[in-house]
């Protein structure tokens, strides 16, 4: 006959060789399921991102355009279509003048300047035309007066003012100062148009 200890000794065995076997067999079918589990959820978060994504290009879209009707909302009430006047400038030149900046008077009060760069030079040449100022004004008779300084006839330093009476009356009013070249006095020409 074995004793107490002799079958607590063997139980003790039987039960770590079966607690070891258990780790030592791996479980086929856990390891076959999570493949296709991490699958599910890469896909699902994949999914999630791209809503995520599209949404955000959307509100993006919707902020830009907001934005916009911001701007446009902010300048008619900044400058109310019944008070607001206009100062463009044009070029037509290339040989007599080139522009480095302007100067905006309106009844004798500088209301801007504005340094050009070769790029706004070369956009205006090829028809742009830049807005030097808007603003309001009150009806009745103004004077603005507009400064030009630049390169001039074999590259000299050249100045140039010009001015005009401006009629304001209801509704906007533009003004362009336009510089052209005169081939016959082989020098700038510069003029203030009413629109």
């Amino acid at each position: 006959m074995m004793s107490s200890s002799t079958y607590k000794a063997i139980a003790f065995f039987v039960f770590t060789c079966i607690s070891l076997s258990g780790f030592a067999q791996p479980d086929i079918t856990r390891e076959a399921k999570e493949p296709s589990l991490n699958t599910d959820k890469r896909q699902q978060a994949s999914m999630a991102v791209q809503a995520l994504s599209s949404d955000i290009q959307a509100l993006k879209s919707s902020i830009i355009a907001l934005n916009k009707d911001i701007r446009t909302l902010e300048e008619d009430m900044l400058f109310p279509a019944n008070t607001q006047m206009t100062v463009f400038v044009s070029l037509d030149v290339g040989t007599f003048f080139t522009l480095e900046t302007a100067k905006l008077k309106l009844d004798g009060k500088l209301v801007t300047t504005h340094i050009y760069s070769g790029h706004e030079v070369e956009a205006m040449a090829n028809s742009g035309i830049h807005r030097l100022y808007v603003g309001n004004i009150s009806n009745g008779d103004h004077e603005v007066t507009a400064f030009f300084t630049g390169k001039g006839p074999h590259g000299r330093p050249f100045k140039r003012g010009t001015s005009l009476k401006v009629s304001k009356t209801s509704g906007s009013k533009y003004v362009e100062l336009h510089i052209g070249d005169s081939s016959s006095k082989e020098q700038p020409e510069f003029t203030v148009k009413q629109w």
